[in-house]
């Protein structure tokens, strides 16, 4: 009848704690209300699709650039140490994965004890075992398990794999800017070149008025003056090449540099004016963008992680039960410690540990776990408005440098056509020196700006592409 009741008594307590084990502290995470446009433009609503969508392969279709970013993409510090967070967080996550397995303990052990003579112990043991000394040989299997009864491990599982998930968004986000950044450099360094060649053109344009001022001077049709003005001209011209050749080269080491190399000169086969800006750039629905930008993700994974602490540091609060197991062989001397069954010994101790008084750490931990997960919201959504900020910018920079490039052409061809006739009417005495001066000087100024608008376009389309989250495929 004992056994009965032991068994039923068994059954019971087994029951309820396979009960209790299904509850847990904490809430399951949800994604906070986020306040969103319903499109980035007013034109479009129905249009899902997103350049970010497009592999940064076929993005950028100049094989020039890709293999600087191939190169970066391989050799980028900051993206090989985004690599090693990554392995390092992959490591916690496999001893995660078993935190609900018992541990398993070995253990050996021998002692011997000399007991003084005079001594309570060493009379006792001289006249029980007829000897002044003691020896003990252990040898134990130890088997320990923490019931999950409040979800605490659980709760430490999610914590663990949504860090996880944020170092590797985040090592995609460390990607995108990179491809951004090598982009950027790249079209800097087409707009270096385009520019000194307009100023060695300007150079030769400027040489060839300066002889014809000269020739001028000595038959006595305009003054030293005039000569003095175009030499001055021609100076300015002058100027600008070797400060271009040296913003060329500091460009070219900061992309080798970029792309973990030694700092050189970077081959291009390509000039700004043959890279082709699409005039389709779709940038999709906002909804979409936060799903897929790597720093939003990194900073949504953030919160999980602290929504996930959250419910272990209210379980910290509650009793924890324990269940430990062992066994072995013991012996108090050595030849007989492999004796079986004589030095076989065995345990089971069950343990519910209740915190009762600890100066308030484990409610301060709570609190503070609670705080961290409102920031957590805090920088999510922060996160959220600022990607959405960028994108707008973005779109309103793709459109006007559209205008502005279309005007800033319309410009320089006027402005070349001006240089031209002021020439013809300088030769016949029909335009001042001033006039012709004045002409290259607007002429030049418009191709150096028209060149630069050109690279601003491109700049403002690498920026779309990776606001949207683009270039970690």
């Amino acid at each position: 009848m004992a056994q009965k009741i032991n068994s039923k008594q068994y059954s019971i307590l087994l029951l309820l704690v396979i009960f209790i084990s299904a509850c847990k502290m904490g809430k399951e995470y949800q994604r906070p209300e986020l306040e969103l446009p319903k499109s980035f433009t007013t034109t479009s609503f129905s249009d899902t699709s997103s350049i970010a969508d497009i592999e940064w392969k076929k993005f950028f279709a100049d094989t020039s650039l890709q293999g600087l970013i191939d190169r970066g993409i391989a050799y980028n510090q900051d993206l090989q140490l985004a690599v090693k967070r990554i392995d390092i967080a992959q490591q916690q996550v496999k001893q995660a994965k078993v935190l609900q397995m018992p541990e398993l303990g070995i253990q050996l052990s021998g002692q011997y004890n000399y007991l003084s003579k005079n001594s309570l112990n060493g009379i006792s043991a001289n006249s029980f075992l007829g000897k002044s000394h003691i020896e003990d040989y252990l040898a134990t299997v130890t088997l320990s398990w923490e019931a999950d009864i409040w979800g605490k491990i659980r709760g430490q599982q999610k914590a663990t794999l949504a860090q996880y998930l944020e170092t590797y968004e985040a090592a995609k986000a460390v990607q995108t800017q990179l491809v951004a950044n090598i982009a950027q450099g790249f079209f800097n360094l087409l707009m270096l070149d385009k520019q000194l060649d307009i100023a060695r053109r300007n150079l030769t344009l400027s040489d060839t008025f300066l002889t014809a001022t000269t020739l001028l001077r000595d038959a006595g049709e305009v003054t030293t003056l005039a000569v003095q003005q175009a030499a001055s001209q021609k100076q300015s011209t002058a100027l600008l090449i070797p400060q271009l050749e040296q913003s060329i080269a500091l460009q070219e080491n900061a992309l080798q540099v970029l792309t973990g190399h030694l700092p050189g000169t970077v081959s291009r086969y390509t000039s700004l004016n043959q890279i082709i800006i699409t005039d389709s750039l779709s940038a999709g629905l906002p909804v979409s963008m936060v799903s897929r930008r790597p720093d939003v993700r990194a900073n949504e994974m953030s919160l999980v992680a602290a929504t996930a602490q959250v419910g272990v540091a209210q379980a910290n609060m509650y009793p924890a039960l324990n269940i430990t197991a062992g066994g072995g062989l013991e012996s108090f001397k050595a030849s007989n410690w492999f004796s079986i069954p004589n030095s076989l010994f065995g345990l089971v101790t069950g343990t519910i540990a209740q915190p009762v008084f600890r100066r308030r750490a484990l409610k301060t931990q709570f609190e503070i776990a609670k705080l961290q997960r409102e920031q957590a919201v805090i920088y999510f959504k922060q996160s959220v408005l600022h990607a959405t900020g960028e994108v707008a910018d973005a779109l309103v920079q793709v459109e006007k440098l559209k205008q502005q490039r279309e005007l800033a052409a319309a410009q320089v061809d006027t402005l070349k056509h001006a240089v031209f006739n002021s020439q013809l009417l300088f030769k016949s005495d029909m335009a001042n020196y001033l006039e012709v001066i004045t002409a290259q000087g607007n002429a030049l100024q418009a191709e150096l700006d028209l060149a630069s608008i050109q690279r601003q376009q491109l700049s403002a389309m690498v920026e779309l592409y990776r606001s949207l989250g683009g270039g970690w495929k």
